[in-house]
C-alpha cells in the first residue's frame, strides 16, 4: 500500500474514532440546533418536504438541504435526535477533511497533505461546528469542494462545464443561500483574471456557471413560493440580502470589521498559540524599500507564484475580506478560509521543526501542561473540594450546577480511559521528543495530544457541564402542567421546549388562546401582565432556578384563564 492510501485510511479512521461515538452525548443547549432539528422533525411528521412549518406556524429560515439530510438519518434512526441531527454536520467535516487531503497530498506530498488535515481538525472552530446540527458545516463542505473542483478544472485547461463545481455550488445554495455560489465563482474568477488578465471574459463565463448553479436551487425556491407566497418571500430576501446589508428585523449579530480577525484567532486554537510564540524566534530583516516596491513585489509573486499557492491564499483573502463587508458576523461564516489556512500552516510548522526551531517546542509543553492540568482539575473537583461559596454573580447557580455535575461523572472504564487518554498522549509525545524524531512524525504526536484532549471534553466533561444548561428540565416542567395540549411563549421563541414538546408550541400573542400555560422571562412578566391581566386570570405556577438556554433569562410559567364578558 503506498503512502498515499496508507495516510488516507488513517485518517478516515481517525475521523470516525474521535468523532461518531460522541455526536449524542449532549444534549441540546442553544437555541440554534433544536431550531434546525424540528424543521426535520416537521419534515417526518406531516411529509412536506418543501417548506414545513412549526412553532404554531412558522417557517424555516434557512433552505432545506441540511433539513433534508437530518430527516433522512433520523428516518434511519426512527427518530429525529440530537445524535442523528448532528450525523450530516460530521459527515461533512469527514468528507471535506478527505478532500482537502487528497487535494494537497496529490499536489504536493502525501505526508503534507495528512498534516493539513490534521491541523484543520483539531482547531476549535471546526471541531466546534462539526458537532452541532447548525448550516455551517454542510455548507463549508459544499464551498470547499466547489473550489476544489473549479481548480482542478483549472488544471484541465478550462475546458468544458465544471459540473461536479456546479453541483457543488447548487447543494451550498439549497443549504443556506446565494453565498453558496457567489464565494467560489469569486475566487477561482479573482485567480484567472490574475493569471491571464482578461477580467470580462471570466466575468461573462463566471456568470454563466453562476447561472447552472441556480437551475437546481430555483425548482424548490419556486416550490417554497407557491406554499409560503410574500412570507416566505420576505424572509428570503432578509435573510440573504437584509443580513448582508445590515437591515435584520432581529437581532443579527453585528459587529464591528475587525471582529474576524480576533475571532479567527480563537477559532484556530490551539494552533494560533504555536503560530504567536514562533514569531519570538523568527530572524527578522530591516525593511527595505517603500510601499509602492513591496506592493509591486506582492503583485509579482502571486501573477508568477505557485497556482496553488495563490489559489489558497486568495481563497483565504477574499472570502475573509467578503466577510468583513456586512454588519452581521459570526464566526462561523469564516469557516470555509479554514482548510487553507490549515495548509500554510502545516508548511510554515514543517519549516520550524525542520529548523529546529524552539516554538514547536515549547507549544508541545504548553499543550502537555494544558492536557495534565485538565486531569488534575477533574479529579480536584471529583473530590468534592471546591465550594459553592467560590461562585459569586448573576451565574453563581450555573457555576456551581457545572461543578456538581462533573462531580458526579461514573468513573467506570471507558471514562477512565477517556480522562487518562492525555496523559498517555503527553507520555508518547515527550517519547518521541526524547527520540528526537524527525520530519512530520513529532507534528503528528502534538496532533495526537490535542485530539486525545478532543476526545476527553467530548466523552467525559462537556456532556456533564453542559446537560446542565438543557432546557430539558424546563420542558418537563412544563409537560407536567400541559400534558399534551398546546404550550405557549411570549415575544420569545423557546425551541429546545419546542422540540423536546414534539413540536406543540405556539406564540401566545398570535393565538389568544382561551386558556393555557405561557413561558414568560423575567424581563417580561410585567409587560405580559399589564397587557394581557384585564383579559385574562394570570397564575404563576413555576418559576426557574436558572436560566434558559434559549433566552438567557428566568423562566416563568404562567397559567391564563380568558375572563368571561360582564353581562349587560
Amino acid at each position: 500500500m503506498n503512502t498515499q492510501k496508507c495516510n488516507f485510511l488513517i485518517l478516515l479512521s481517525v475521523c470516525v474514532f474521535t468523532i461518531f461515538p460522541f455526536l449524542g452525548l449532549t444534549d441540546y443547549n442553544t437555541k440554534g440546533e433544536p431550531r434546525e432539528a424540528i424543521v426535520a422533525y416537521s419534515m417526518l411528521e406531516n411529509g412536506n418536504w418543501i417548506l414545513p412549518r412549526n412553532y404554531g406556524g412558522e417557517i424555516a429560515f434557512k433552505p432545506p438541504f441540511l433539513h433534508w439530510c437530518v430527516a433522512a438519518v433520523s428516518s434511519l434512526a426512527g427518530e429525529v435526535s440530537e445524535y442523528s441531527s448532528r450525523v450530516p454536520s460530521a459527515l461533512a467535516l469527514v468528507v471535506m477533511a478527505l478532500a482537502i487531503y487528497g487535494f494537497y497530498a496529490r499536489r504536493k506530498d502525501a505526508n503534507l497533505g495528512l498534516l493539513t488535515a490534521f491541523i484543520m481538525l483539531t482547531c476549535f472552530e471546526v471541531h466546534r461546528a462539526a458537532f452541532t446540527c447548525r448550516v455551517d458545516m454542510v455548507l463549508t463542505m459544499f464551498i470547499v469542494l466547489a473550489i476544489l473542483q473549479l481548480y482542478r478544472w483549472y488544471e484541465r485547461g478550462m475546458k468544458g462545464v465544471p459540473w461536479w463545481a456546479v453541483l457543488f455550488m447548487g447543494c451550498a445554495t439549497l443549504t443556506k443561500g446565494p453565498v453558496g455560489i457567489i464565494l467560489p465563482c469569486l475566487v477561482a474568477g479573482v485567480f484567472l483574471w490574475i493569471r491571464d488578465g482578461r477580467f470580462w471574459r471570466w466575468v461573462l463565463r463566471f456568470a454563466g456557471i453562476a447561472l447552472l448553479a441556480c437551475l437546481i436551487p430555483a425548482i424548490w425556491y419556486l416550490l417554497a413560493y407557491a406554499q409560503g407566497k410574500d412570507e416566505f418571500l420576505d424572509l428570503m430576501l432578509e435573510e440573504n440580502f437584509g443580513r448582508f446589508l445590515g437591515k435584520m428585523s432581529y437581532e443579527s449579530h453585528e459587529n464591528p470589521f475587525y471582529y474576524n480577525i480576533y475571532m479567527l484567532l480563537a477559532g484556530y486554537l490551539p494552533w494560533s498559540a504555536l503560530l504567536l510564540f514562533s514569531l519570538f524566534v523568527l530572524h527578522y530583516r530591516k525593511w527595505q524599500g517603500g510601499w509602492a516596491e513591496k506592493w509591486h513585489q506582492i503583485t509579482a509573486a502571486v501573477r508568477q507564484g505557485d497556482p496553488l499557492c495563490v489559489y489558497s491564499f486568495l481563497t483565504i483573502a477574499l472570502i475573509f475580506v467578503f466577510y468583513c463587508i456586512p454588519a452581521s458576523k459570526r464566526s462561523v461564516y469564516l469557516l470555509p478560509i479554514y482548510p487553507f489556512i490549515a495548509y500554510f500552516l502545516a508548511v510554515y510548522f514543517r519549516w520550524l521543526w525542520q529548523r529546529g526551531q524552539k516554538a514547536v517546542k515549547v507549544f508541545a509543553c504548553f499543550m502537555s501542561v494544558s492536557a495534565l492540568l485538565l486531569t488534575v482539575t477533574f479529579f480536584v473537583v471529583k473530590a468534592g473540594l471546591i465550594p459553592d461559596s467560590l461562585f459569586t454573580g448573576k451565574r453563581a447557580v450555573e457555576n456551581a450546577a457545572f461543578v456538581h455535575a462533573l462531580e458526579e461523572v461514573p468513573l467506570n472504564l471507558i471514562n477512565l480511559v477517556l480522562v487518562f487518554l492525555p496523559v498517555a498522549a503527553v507520555v508518547f509525545l515527550f517519547r518521541k521528543w526524547k527520540c528526537c524524531a524527525g520530519g512530520n512524525t513529532f507534528l503528528y504526536a502534538c496532533c495526537a495530544l490535542l485530539f486525545s484532549v478532543f476526545v476527553a471534553l467530548d466523552g467525559v466533561y462537556q456532556p456533564a457541564v453542559l446537560n446542565t444548561k438543557s432546557d430539558i428540565g424546563l420542558t418537563e416542567e412544563v409537560c407536567k402542567w400541559e400534558p399534551e395540549g398546546k404550550i405557549y411563549s411570549y415575544r420569545n421563541f423557546f425551541y429546545s421546549v419546542n422540540f423536546f414538546s414534539g413540536d406543540r408550541m405556539a406564540l401566545f400573542e398570535k393565538v389568544l388562546p382561551e386558556e393555557g400555560y405561557v413561558l414568560v422571562k423575567k424581563e417580561y412578566l410585567d409587560e405580559f401582565k399589564q397587557k394581557y391581566g384585564s383579559d385574562y386570570r394570570l397564575e404563576t405556577v413555576y418559576t426557574s432556578t436558572r436560566r434558559s438556554c434559549d433566552v438567557r433569562d428566568i423562566i416563568h410559567i404562567v397559567r391564563v384563564v380568558k375572563e368571561e364578558p360582564e353581562a349587560q
